[in-house]
């Protein structure tokens, strides 16, 4: 069982990010990543190539990569520049991940020069075929720089959400459709381990207490600790949207988590996991990973 972690920098300063690449990296994970998003008030970074580059300068033996590049927001050669630019600074440390995610709002859409969502991801495969010419060197335009091309581990992000099925059905899809050198299945999941599973739950309450109100609202705010949040004042159907989303989250102690995982792994025939959950309490969250260390070391 291998851990990675992914960082939204939602957490506080986004130059903290790099602080906890560092943290992780002592811990021994496998590999650190950034992701874009735009427009997100709680977010603060949606260019996560650059902040590929700024994490790997800051650290020296983790991998670093995506969570991912949204495909659509971008033309493909560009893409393809960034990825062979960051293997050329960090050879063989340098882990991409595509994505097929459109504008989370309608002034986002705008921003990014989207038009209708739906068929904007029409255009995914097509324009993924393309990106993997440009990497291939099999395009009019050669990407600069040149003889880095297929050192970088570039893996598809979001293909539940894009088959519409959860990560059981998913994982098959994948292994049906994946070439025969295809990296292996990598679940992401939002997980959180305490001393307590109260102490585990808070910690990943502050992003569906946000998730919940977004829904409501159209606007992910920034989170804030457990303890600070207005449980008092949500609406009855908020409240089911948190359970919910926490339902689908793992969290608990060592020992709970550990048997989750075992469980998950074995299902989905996955061994490395990639921590996703967003938390507001930095000390707590330092606490999960260094739990996970644990049961990292213990496999």
């Amino acid at each position: 069982m291998r851990f990675s972690i992914l960082d939204r920098g939602a957490a506080g300063p986004l130059d903290q990010v790099a602080e906890h690449a560092q943290h992780v990296e002592r811990l021994g994970f496998r590999r650190f990543l950034v992701a874009e998003h735009h427009g997100v008030l709680g977010i603060p970074a949606g260019q996560p190539g650059m902040l590929a580059a700024h994490v790997a300068a800051h650290t020296q033996r983790i991998r670093v990569g995506t969570a991912g590049i949204m495909l659509l927001n971008h033309p493909p050669f560009l893409v393809a520049e960034q990825i062979n630019l960051l293997e050329a600074l960090y050879p063989g440390r340098i882990d991409i991940g595509i994505g097929s995610s459109v504008g989370f709002t309608s002034p986002v859409r705008r921003a990014l020069r989207q038009g209708n969502p739906a068929e904007v991801k029409q255009r995914f495969e097509t324009e993924l075929e393309t990106l993997l010419c440009y990497l291939r060197g099999e395009e009019a335009v050669t990407v600069r720089p040149d003889g880095v091309c297929g050192h970088s581990d570039l893996r598809l992000g979001g293909l539940s959400i894009r088959h519409g099925c959860g990560q059981d059905d998913a994982a098959r899809v994948y292994r049906e459709h994946a070439l025969a050198d295809a990296p292996p299945i990598i679940s992401s999941l939002n997980i959180a381990v305490a001393d307590t599973s109260a102490a585990a739950r808070d910690l990943l309450l502050p992003e569906a207490y946000a998730k919940a109100l977004a829904q409501s609202t159209g606007e992910f705010a920034a989170l804030r600790p457990a303890g600070e949040l207005d449980m008092d004042a949500l609406t009855g159907q908020q409240r089911r949207r948190i359970e919910e989303a926490l339902a689908h989250d793992v969290w608990g102690t060592v020992r709970e988590v550990g048997e989750e995982l075992r469980g998950v792994g074995k299902r989905l025939g996955v061994s490395e996991f990639v921590v996703t959950g967003d938390m507001p309490d930095v000390a707590g969250r330092a606490r999960s990973e260094e739990l996970l260390a644990s049961m990292q070391a213990e496999n």
